[in-house]
């Protein structure tokens, strides 16, 4: 059984918000304002594709001004000055999108593969999702600490293991729950699969509520310097 017209209805308005949001956001990089810290010209636009407006409100405010033509339109030498917590939320959207690129290819490509665990496609979307996100999420924390610390391949990526491990575990424990939730007790008797627009849309709450599962770890990893604030 699949998922009711009205539901197919609201996910792709939320899947249509998410997209539009993310070129949103790569339009005005692409206009000029770009990132201090390049990987954050993709982590904005990934954030954008699961907390759509969200997303565009935290980088008009925390991300475009670290653009050099913001900085010149408005006659400083710097970004204005982040409350902790802003500094999380960008580490956490920088966690995020990661996770978000990794899940995304491990999902399609167990999809695309017909793979299963135990019987269940949803058990090998989690493996993969998790060592993909992992993976991806590592780079995106290597593409970030190396430049700013001047370190090599392997001491970079040794860095970035140890600033993300934990925020991506966290990430990934609250969207793998919330899609257990879903699949196991919302609605077990629907065939929710990756061809489903109900299936991103609940992949973009997933990516939420992993949002908030890792915001935890990252203002542990920052307060004992292990990350740095971003």
């Amino acid at each position: 059984m699949g998922a009711p017209t009205w539901l197919e209805a609201v996910a792709w308005v939320l899947l249509a918000g998410g997209v539009v949001s993310a070129a949103a956001i790569a339009a005005d990089v692409a206009r000029g304002y770009r990132q201090h810290m390049a990987i954050m010209e993709l982590v904005w636009p990934i954030t954008g594709l699961y907390a759509g407006p969200l997303a565009v409100l935290a980088y008009a405010r925390w991300g475009r001004p670290t653009s050099m033509r913001w900085q010149h339109e408005h006659g400083v030498d710097g970004p204005p000055e982040k409350p902790f917590w802003a500094s999380v939320l960008t580490g956490v959207s920088h966690c995020g999108a990661g996770c978000t690129l990794g899940d995304g290819v491990a999902i399609v490509a167990v999809f695309a593969l017909g793979l299963s665990v135990a019987g269940q496609e949803i058990f090998a979307e989690w493996i993969a999702s998790f060592v993909l996100a992992l993976a991806a999420g590592i780079w995106f924390q290597y593409r970030a600490i190396a430049p700013m610390q001047g370190l090599g391949v392997k001491d970079g990526l040794v860095a970035a293991a140890k600033a993300d491990v934990l925020s991506l575990t966290a990430f990934e424990v609250g969207m793998i729950a919330w899609m257990a939730l879903v699949h196991f007790v919302l609605v077990p008797g629907w065939d929710l699969r990756p061809d489903s627009p109900v299936y991103w849309a609940s992949m973009q709450v997933a990516m939420l509520i992993g949002f908030a599962t890792a915001w935890p770890a990252n203002v542990l990893l920052i307060r004992r310097g292990i990350k740095e604030a971003m």
